[in-house]
């Protein structure tokens, strides 16, 4: 019998010169499916570690060509001393070499993720969900560690022992990458379970895994997929444990605006428009969805005269004329201080932009642009800019303990991320976050639903007369 082989093999692992009565007895029918084009049994790279290990206690010999990893060597070590809670996540991490730590925005998840690579320097890929934090990586791992980490990525293919890329990057050229990491950190670890996205963590071979999150929740429920793309959490940390201690303490004021005549008019019209659709629909189809009317607007004129209603109606309470003048009365009421305006929608971060002459910056700003900004917030030439989704998450802010909300989607993380961006601690110096939020609208409803959070308990509502 030829010697049992383990390969590589485009993001999956091949095992050849194995019965399936072998098989059988020794993996019980786990991962492997036979591939009759090469005649061998083939599985996820993923399960490498799970794999070489079984076969190993079952005394099967066999050839391991699955590492390509290459030792690593730090050219130094200067990692911030690190508060308890770091420690403690290092630990709980160190002892399984799998899973997914879990702490607020600004509680330090880079510190830790960064003390882990300083204590095995192995082979890694940090993966991240946009471009700015993995050049935002690549300069932390350069300032902390003395490595000119490759980049995977932005139109660049430089693969070093370690290197970073995207979520994007990392699925398209985990075939040809899967076996060339040690080590593999997912940040911002809830965009790994996307229907591609995962493929990143399924092609790769690499044994030791670390998720880092503030909002590990996801509202398609396939957060739950993490505990096999990662490991299950080996340590979370509640923003209640932060406040006040690790982050600034913090108030959040709700101010509930109203329509004008005109656009409560309009949106009366609009609502009739979606749900008059809806009725007719359910008369025929009793469970007919919100799904079934998104897939209908491809081939049925009325259906897409619901949806173009169902947009406007969305336009006007994201871009109310009233909160354009509650924000210009905060700025007021916070004249001088550095502000942070999250929008909805691009159109309104623009139409805020034009009325208070501040920068915006949206996804498709270039990096140069980001930095600029970024940096003139920092150095007072701006007092204030306004950004749609780009500022949600990871990307390093300078100090700030002012924001304001004017629209955004039903997310609770999306909700959590935002508060956290002003949460830094600075001295005793509380933050605040202003939410504005259309009354008697459907924003009313995706408001609530993303305050579902500890994060939000105790949020002042303040009356605002119509």
């Amino acid at each position: 019998m030829d010697r049992t082989q383990l390969d590589f093999s485009g993001g999956t692992l091949v095992l050849k010169s194995l019965s399936r009565a072998q098989m059988g007895k020794i993996f019980g029918g786990k991962f492997w499916t036979w591939d009759h084009r090469v005649f061998a049994w083939r599985c996820d790279a993923m399960h490498y570690a799970e794999v070489r290990d079984v076969l190993r206690r079952g005394g099967v010999p066999f050839e391991d060509s699955v590492p390509e990893w290459r030792p690593v060597h730090w050219a130094k070590t200067e990692i911030h001393s690190l508060r308890d809670e770091q420690r403690t996540a290092v630990a709980a991490w160190t002892n399984a070499r799998r899973g997914c730590v879990v702490m607020p925005t600004g509680t330090g998840k880079t510190e830790v993720a960064l003390a882990i690579m300083a204590r095995a320097p192995v082979a890694t890929l940090i993966v991240a969900p946009v471009r700015d934090l993995m050049y935002q990586w690549h300069r932390r791992i350069l300032a902390a560690l003395g490595y000119n980490a490759g980049i995977i990525g932005d139109n660049v293919f430089r693969v070093r022992p370690v290197s970073v890329t995207t979520y994007d990057s990392a699925y398209i050229h985990m075939d040809r990458l899967g076996n060339k990491f040690q080590l593999i950190v997912f940040d911002e670890c809830h965009h790994l379970p996307g229907q591609l996205r995962r493929d990143a963590a399924r092609m790769s071979a690499a044994p030791m895994r670390l998720g880092l999150t503030a909002t590990p929740e996801r509202s398609d429920g396939r957060h739950a997929d993490l505990d096999w793309l990662i490991g299950r959490i080996v340590y979370e940390m509640p923003i209640s444990a932060a406040k006040g201690r690790t982050l600034a303490d913090y108030e959040i004021v709700r101010i509930p605006v109203y329509l004008s005549e005109k656009e409560q008019a309009r949106y009366n019209h609009l609502s009739n428009v979606v749900r008059r659709y809806m009725a007719d629909r359910r008369k025929d189809d009793p469970k007919f969805s919100w799904e079934d009317l998104c897939a209908e607007t491809g081939k049925m004129p009325q259906a897409r005269v619901a949806m173009k209603a169902y947009r406007e109606k969305k336009s006007i309470e994201d871009r109310a004329d009233e909160k354009v003048r509650v924000l210009e009365d905060l700025f007021r009421l916070h004249a001088g201080e550095p502000c942070i305006v999250f929008a909805g929608s691009n159109a309104m971060a623009r139409d805020v932009s034009r009325r208070f002459l501040i920068p915006c910056l949206l996804n498709h700003c270039g990096k140069k642009e980001r930095l600029e900004i970024l940096q003139g917030l920092e150095d007072g030439t701006y007092g204030a800019l306004v950004a749609n989704q780009v500022l949600d998450e990871g990307v390093d802010l300078p100090e700030v303990k002012l924001a304001v909300v004017i629209g955004g989607t039903s997310s609770s993380r999306q909700a959590k991320q935002r508060l956290g961006r002003v949460l830094r601690k600075s001295g005793n110096v509380p933050a605040r976050l202003y939410e504005v939020v259309c009354a008697d609208t459907n924003e009313e409803i995706r408001s609530r639903r993303r305050r579902d959070s500890d994060a939000y308990a105790g949020t002042k509502h303040q009356r605002r007369s119509s």
